[in-house]
C-alpha cells in the first residue's frame, strides 16, 4: 500500500496548491449565505479533483464525503475525504486547513493523509507501518501534563447535542488547571496528526465524530500515541467521545475527563 499512500499524497498536495492559490482571493462574505456560496466555489472544484485522482488509483473504491456521519461501512473499500477541511479558517484566510484522505478497508482505515499547504505540514500513515510527518518517521514527545500543550474542538452540530455541548464546556475547566494551554488550532483530523507528530501532547473531544476523527487518529495511533474515548477505552468510530495523547499524559487526562 505504500505507493498507494504516496500517490495519495500527491493528490492532496496537488489540490492543496490549487486551493492556498485561491485563498483570499474575495472578501469574506458578510453573512451565513454569502459565505457558503464563496466557499462553495472553490471547495466543489477542489473535491472534484480530488475524487478524480484518489478514484484513478482504487476504481473500486466508494466514496464518502465530509459530511458523512453514518456507521463506517464495514465491507469493502471507501475513500473517506475533505477536499477543505476547516472552512471557517480557509474563508478567513488564515494557514490552519488541510485536505484530508483516507481509505476505509472493512471497516477500519487502512491509510491517511493530512495535509496543511500553508503550514507546510504533511501528516501520513499506514496502518501497520507507523506514521511521518514530511517523510520522516515521527512520534509524540515525552511530556509531563504541566508542561503539555493540548487542544479540543468540537463536531460540527455540537451545538444541538445538549450532552456534547456541557461535556465540552466542562471537560475544559477539568482539563485547564492540569496543563499548560489548551488551544482550538483549526480542523479536528489536522489536530489529532499533530499528537502524532508531536506538536501537541493531546486533544479530546465529545460527541460523535467519525468522519473529521478517523484520519488523525490513524497517524496518532500510528505514531504512539493512545487513542482512546474520554473514558480510556477503545474508541471507535461510533464512540461520542474522543481522546488522542502522548503516552506519558493519557492516564491522567483519562482521570481528569471522568469526573466530567
Amino acid at each position: 500500500m505504500q505507493d498507494v499512500l504516496d500517490a495519495t499524497e500527491r493528490a492532496a498536495r496537488e489540490v492543496g496548491r490549487w486551493l492556498a492559490d485561491r485563498q483570499g482571493a474575495e472578501p469574506l462574505a458578510a453573512d451565513p449565505a454569502g459565505a457558503r456560496a464563496a466557499f462553495d466555489a472553490v471547495d466543489r472544484p477542489a473535491a472534484r479533483m480530488l475524487r478524480e485522482r484518489l478514484t484513478a488509483l482504487r476504481p473500486r473504491a466508494g466514496w464518502l464525503d465530509d459530511e458523512w456521519a453514518r456507521g463506517v461501512p464495514q465491507e469493502g473499500e471507501w475513500w473517506l475525504c475533505d477536499a477543505t477541511d476547516g472552512a471557517v479558517q480557509y474563508l478567513s484566510a488564515l494557514p490552519h486547513w488541510a485536505v484530508t484522505a483516507t481509505l476505509l478497508r472493512d471497516g477500519a482505515p487502512v491509510l491517511a493523509v493530512v495535509h496543511a499547504p500553508l503550514l507546510g505540514t504533511t501528516c501520513t500513515a499506514l496502518a501497520g507501518g507507523g506514521a511521518r510527518l514530511d517523510g520522516r518517521r515521527c512520534a509524540p514527545r515525552p511530556r509531563t501534563p504541566a508542561t503539555a500543550v493540548v487542544a479540543t474542538s468540537q463536531p460540527p452540530h455540537a451545538a444541538r447535542d445538549p450532552r456534547a455541548r456541557h461535556a465540552a464546556g466542562a471537560s475544559l475547566a477539568a482539563v485547564l488547571p492540569h496543563v499548560a494551554a489548551v488551544r482550538n488550532l483549526g480542523p479536528t483530523a489536522l489536530q489529532v496528526a499533530l499528537v502524532g507528530s508531536g506538536h501537541l501532547t493531546a486533544f479530546w473531544q465529545y460527541g460523535a465524530d467519525p468522519a473529521n476523527l478517523l484520519p488523525g487518529a490513524l497517524v496518532a495511533a500510528e505514531a504512539g500515541a493512545r487513542v482512546s474515548d474520554a473514558q480510556g477505552a477503545p474508541w471507535t468510530p461510533g464512540a461520542v467521545s474522543f481522546l488522542a495523547a502522548a503516552p506519558g499524559v493519557h492516564a491522567e487526562l483519562v482521570a481528569v475527563l471522568r469526573q466530567v
